[in-house]
């Protein structure tokens, strides 16, 4: 049985955003919203909420049972002024927690994440069948991209 641990997280996640694209609707606040206080601008990419999402799905399977603050500090990065003039030692900026909190909300709506009473949220059975359904796909696909690793399928 392929797992989330078996196939590359880039891949993962790419695969996994398309088949969430249908079931999550974005937020119409979201296309101005930043996903920090370390950014200038809102993201521009074309899919990005699914994108968010499947990489949300995927930390709280690794990680779980995991709260908002924990991915807020995760999805975060260094502040503008340490990393564009380069004359202040970095300092870290937490990542947008309402995006976080949202995508979460729609995860459970889904019935993908559940809450773990004080703890956190953590992934429910459906959820982790549809990760491992999607990680066995990215195995095929890459096996036929490469067959050399046919002996990792």
């Amino acid at each position: 049985m392929t797992t989330l641990y078996d196939v590359p997280a880039e891949a993962l996640i790419e695969a996994l955003a398309e088949r969430l694209d249908e079931r999550l609707e974005e937020p119409e606040w979201a296309a101005y919203a930043k996903t920090g206080a370390n950014r200038e601008l809102p993201p521009e990419e074309e899919g990005f909420w699914s994108l968010r999402a499947a990489s949300l799905l995927r930390r709280v399977a690794v990680d779980g049972p995991v709260g908002v603050e924990r991915l807020s500090t995760h999805y975060g990065g260094a502040k503008d002024g340490s990393t564009r003039y380069r004359v202040a030692p970095a300092r870290h900026a937490d990542g947008s927690s309402n995006i976080i909190r949202t995508i979460l909300q729609q995860l459970q709506e889904e019935g993908l994440v559940d809450k773990h009473g004080s703890e956190g949220r953590e992934v429910t059975g459906e959820g982790r069948a549809l990760l491992d359904e999607v990680a066995d796909e990215v195995l095929t696909d890459l096996v036929d991209e490469r067959p050399e690793l046919e002996r990792y399928a």
